[in-house]
């Protein structure tokens, strides 16, 4: 025997089909709950940049013949939240005999011999040479923003160079 199907039954089943589908889930037969971790670590971190410090023009005879000239330039670092750093200055790279790292005697050189000593300090009054160790350096707690830390240069009235372009260069560390 050949049953035959009609439209009208194939609309019936494939009805039936889609209603069972549709008809949302009302009881669940159980559920059970776990606990996620989550976790993260924070390191300490700095970043360091540096801004000139131009003195201008000195003058050995007039003007600088018994007075300092006298500058600034900056360090600027950025730390994570609560870190502790210390930024110290190298003695740079005209080093004068008998500098170190605690008591940096610096010098800038015209590249031909000649050279004009200064000195980097901590403070406006100059009393606090800057120096490359960590009691010398200049203590920073960070605050996760940029701070910028003033440095104050000095050079000694009364030294007797010849005209020309001194210049030196200061590694400038964060140590955290």
């Amino acid at each position: 025997m050949v049953r035959r199907f009609t439209l009208a039954s194939a609309l019936l089943v494939t009805g039936s089909v889609f209603a069972s589908v549709a008809i949302p889930m009302t009881a669940m037969a159980g559920s059970a709950t776990s606990n996620l971790g989550v976790s993260a670590s924070v390191t300490a971190n700095c970043t360091i940049s540096t801004s000139a410090l131009t003195f201008g023009a000195y003058d050995p005879v007039s003007a600088n013949a018994s007075s300092a000239l006298t500058g600034t330039g900056s360090v600027t670092t950025a730390c994570t939240s609560g870190a502790s750093a210390t930024i110290t200055l190298g003695q740079g790279s005209n080093a004068d005999t008998g500098s170190t790292d605690a008591a940096p005697l610096r010098m800038m050189s015209d590249g031909g011999g000649n050279n004009l000593s200064y000195g980097l300090y901590t403070d406006a009054g100059h009393s606090t040479a800057w120096g490359n160790t960590s009691g010398t350096g200049v203590a920073h707690t960070g605050t996760g923003t940029a701070a910028q830390i003033t440095i104050y240069g000095s050079i000694a009235g009364g030294q007797n160079v010849p005209a020309g372009s001194y210049s030196d260069t200061v590694l400038a560390t964060v140590s955290f």
